[in-house]
């Protein structure tokens, strides 16, 4: 083996060497990810036995969509007997964010990265994995989301098919009393935020008042349940987009011309104190 070919093959052991580490590094950050996931989904797997799903049906389900609000209101769907398109379309209502954190992600990653590996990452890209990831300094590597992925996802989905099985062994009262968590686990989400910002309170009781009235009002209530939830959900999100705007970009500026006002005069500080002792 001549120099050249010696240096292709060290070159290749390096590189599998990176990637079996952030594999790794990936793998030991999802853990803890993965028992917070297994506890959630098992509460949501009651939700899907209420649904009428298997055990396998609910781990396909949870494997595929990885996302407890889209998954529950897929779920309430499926118990309502919704069609193909409402299911869908509240699915990707539900999980648009994912979206947005997905092009984040994907800005990150080094600019020759194939669109595979991209693809592969935004598949499961949620709340945790993706502050995790962008948390990392510098140029991201999709091995490592891959290590958190290959924890993670299964937590997920095995917790939910276990949630289904226990729906099916356990009292229907039991299932009755199981199923409450799960708007526990939603009431511990929005009542934070809530709590933080007066916005985000008002929104969510207008929520709660306009889903009360979407029941009884004459052209609402003729809808299905699934298409209320749709209507509802698009219109107060484009309403406090509107008209409660996240005004990020401009705390940004002001903030950047805070340190640079602060900058500068600490640099002028030396000079006038020099002039001063002239």
């Amino acid at each position: 083996m001549d120099t050249s070919e010696s240096h292709g093959v060290a070159k290749v052991d390096r590189d599998a060497d990176s990637r079996r580490s952030l594999f790794l590094e990936g793998f030991h950050d999802g853990i803890p990810i993965a028992l917070g996931y297994f506890v959630v989904s098992f509460t949501l797997g009651i939700a899907a036995k209420t649904a009428g799903l298997t055990p396998f049906q609910g781990f396909v389900a949870s494997f595929f969509n990885n996302a407890s609000a889209g998954e529950y209101a897929a779920f309430t769907l499926i118990a309502a007997k919704a069609s193909y398109f409402e299911l869908a379309l509240m699915t990707l209502v539900a999980n648009a964010r994912y979206m947005l954190m997905s092009c984040v992600v994907s800005q990150k990653f080094a600019p020759g990265t194939p669109l595979y590996h991209r693809l592969l990452v935004g598949f499961d890209i949620t709340d945790e994995i993706f502050g995790i990831t962008i948390a990392r300094p510098g140029r991201l590597a999709p091995f490592y989301n891959y290590g958190a992925m290959s924890v993670a996802l299964p937590g997920w989905a095995c917790g939910t098919a276990l949630g289904v099985l226990a729906g099916e062994l356990l009292s229907l009262r039991i299932v009755s009393a199981l199923s409450v968590a799960l708007f526990g686990m939603f009431l511990w989400v929005i009542i934070p935020a809530a709590h933080k910002d007066r916005i985000v309170a008002a929104l969510v009781g207008a929520s709660f008042l306009l889903s009360f009235a979407a029941e009884h009002l004459p052209l609402l209530a003729d809808l299905s349940s699934g298409t209320r939830t749709i209507v509802l959900t698009v219109a107060i999100a484009a309403a406090g987009a509107y008209f409660f705007p996240v005004k990020e970009a401009a705390d940004d500026k002001k903030a950047e011309a805070s340190s640079e006002t602060s900058a500068t005069k600490k640099a002028k500080t030396p000079a006038a104190n020099e002039t001063e002792r002239d």
